[in-house]
């Protein structure tokens, strides 16, 4: 099957909502979007910016951020749907070639990087259009053959940023910074009473103390595609900044099971107290999942599973 890239999926950094199975939390409906973008716009743009890459246009998604086109066979065009998701675009665009040296699966790096234009208002971007599956289409247990080339590509990215690597609030920073919104998300939760003490101590852990490192930032299933077992590309750098390695490293438990977190863990060298930071930051975006809800059964089950994996010893 073939996917473009997918849109952002965790609520926790720009307000994407997931469903969550249980139903823990009030819905949230995706924004409405603030730019009209329809095929006939898509097609005015590519024709007169990048008349070269010409092709049939067909719609793919419409997300909470942005809209994605399949142009031809090999190409996508993705657009912003609103404002907030512009810098997002913004920073694929910058930094995406760079980081693709530093590893050796794909990533969605820019093939044209669009301007505003024909009544259209904001950057948008010509990338592959990566043929596979996702993780998240795939069971935990199925999962673990990219338990290796994970942990290399992480590896890889995790050297360190530039002083204008671009920032983000919940993405990289001291856990600390997140503890008010995660005790909200656990008043909803039934296993609270397992989950709190296990927050507590995860946040009372000391600080990252290297430099700021590369982070991917939202390392979920559904930003891994697949072609069979093999990892082929690690999509949607949305969340791109820097900071703690705990924060990508949360993979371990979004990601696999018990016995693949090991391969994982064994790969990454993580030290004690940064691997049990990575806990902590799989409960952060675990319980994201758990509480919000909308119309993503796929991205419900992953923090359902997310949950299930901190928990164990």
């Amino acid at each position: 099957m073939r996917r473009a890239i997918p849109f952002h999926a965790l609520p926790d950094a720009h307000g994407a909502c997931v469903q969550a199975i249980p139903h823990y939390g009030c819905g949230m409906n995706t924004p409405a979007a603030e730019a009209d973008i329809d095929t006939d716009l898509v097609n005015r743009l590519v024709r007169t910016q990048c008349p070269d890459l010409m092709g049939p246009l067909t719609a793919v998604a419409n997300g909470w951020d942005n809209v994605i086109y399949r142009l031809g066979t090999d190409l996508s065009v993705r657009l912003p749907r609103r404002r907030a998701a512009v810098d997002l675009i913004v920073n694929e665009q910058r930094w995406l070639p760079v980081l693709a040296g530093y590893v050796q699966v794909a990533l969605p790096v820019p093939v044209r990087a669009g301007v505003p234009g024909e009544g259209y208002p904001w950057p948008w971007t010509v990338a592959p259009w990566f043929d596979g599956h996702t993780a998240a289409d795939v069971s935990p247990s199925g999962r673990a053959g990219i338990a290796v080339p994970l942990a290399d590509f992480m590896t890889g990215l995790h050297r360190p940023a530039p002083p204008d690597a671009p920032r983000n609030p919940v993405r990289g920073v001291p856990l600390a910074t997140r503890d008010e919104v995660v005790r909200e998300r656990l008043q909803t939760i039934p296993r609270s009473a397992e989950l709190l003490p296990l927050w507590q101590r995860l946040i009372d852990l000391p600080l990252w103390q290297g430099p700021p490192l590369w982070l991917h930032g939202d390392p979920h299933p559904g930003n891994l595609l697949l072609d069979g077992d093999r990892l082929v590309a690690v999509l949607d750098f949305g969340d791109l900044t820097s900071g703690d390695p705990a924060t990508d490293l949360a993979a371990a438990w979004l990601v696999f099971d018990e016995n693949a977190r090991e391969v994982f863990r064994s790969r990454v060298h993580a030290d004690e107290v940064t691997w049990e930071r990575a806990r902590g930051w799989a409960l952060v975006m675990g319980t994201a999942l758990a509480v919000h809800s909308a119309d993503n059964p796929t991205m419900a089950a992953i923090g359902e599973h997310v949950l299930d994996q901190i928990l164990l010893p």
